[in-house]
């Protein structure tokens, strides 16, 4: 853990110089240090909460033609995810586009070259490029409350369509046990802190002027690792066993700027 340290030794009569945006702090007394101290602290779970990203992307000549066939694969996409259990409230629209495609004529033209087995030879003024069909895509993001159950859940959602799948990322339903935990850590650290400066200058800690809270979450990394197994020679191979996912351990944390007086 970081600490930043501003040790002044303020001599003579008790001068008021510490006061927050609301409230004004009370003078400090003669022979008095300022001590400023920032510390952090963390708190560990087991992630209840799994969040990611499933969509449909389809190409289609027209627009028309690409976002009809986007909308039958999404539906089924959904009806998976709810076949597997997914409430409606965890199922939640992320984004919808529609983007032009463009011919590259240049590229068209190597091709060309190539199956003709002749020498590319760019164009002096090539084609500008045309539209030459559409793409639609449709993500929704997915909330996941049995862990248990996000391996299955991923492979029903390819079996029903989805050709893109983003995350998942791990995280609690409810963080705020957690936070709390880091944040009496951090003040217990930083009231250690000043003690071991108040020894170390022949001080002790009179009072705590200021506590401020900086906040901060450290969430654990994705994960997601697929695998499949294949049968004997001249037997069908076993069903794939559902995706790995491992939500493996995840930190939350806050930092506090503490402020002390010292005395003799």
């Amino acid at each position: 853990m970081k600490s930043l340290v501003a040790f002044a030794l303020l001599l003579g009569g008790g001068a008021a110089i510490a006061q927050t945006p609301a409230t004004a702090i009370s003078p400090l007394g003669p022979n008095s240090a300022l001590l400023s101290i920032s510390a952090e602290g963390r708190s560990r779970r087991t992630p209840d909460l799994a969040i990611f990203n499933a969509g449909v992307v389809t190409q289609g000549r027209t627009a028309a033609e690409a976002i009809a066939g986007n909308s039958r694969r999404m539906e089924a996409v959904i009806a998976g995810l709810r076949r597997s259990g997914v409430a409606d409230r965890d199922i939640q629209t992320a984004a919808i586009s529609l983007q032009p495609r463009y011919s590259d004529p240049e590229r068209e033209a190597q091709i060309r070259a190539r199956e003709l087995r002749q020498p590319y030879v760019p164009p002096a003024q090539p084609d500008p490029p045309r539209i030459i069909g559409y793409e639609a895509r449709n993500n929704v993001q997915v909330h996941v409350r049995r862990l248990g159950e996000m391996g299955r859940i991923i492979d029903t959602l390819i079996e029903s369509g989805a050709n893109q799948v983003d995350g998942p990322s791990f995280t609690l339903d409810d963080s705020k046990a957690a936070l709390d935990e880091a944040r009496v850590e951090a003040v217990a650290t930083g009231r250690q802190r000043a003690e071991l400066y108040a020894r170390a200058a022949g001080m002790r800690v009179a009072r705590i002027l200021s506590i401020s809270e900086g906040g901060g979450v450290y969430p654990v990394q994705e994960i997601v690792v697929t695998g499949s197994r294949m049968g004997g020679y001249g037997a069908p191979p076993p069903p794939p066993p559902p995706t790995p996912v491992a939500p493996g351990e995840l930190t939350l944390g806050t930092s506090v700027s503490m402020q002390f007086e010292l005395t003799r």
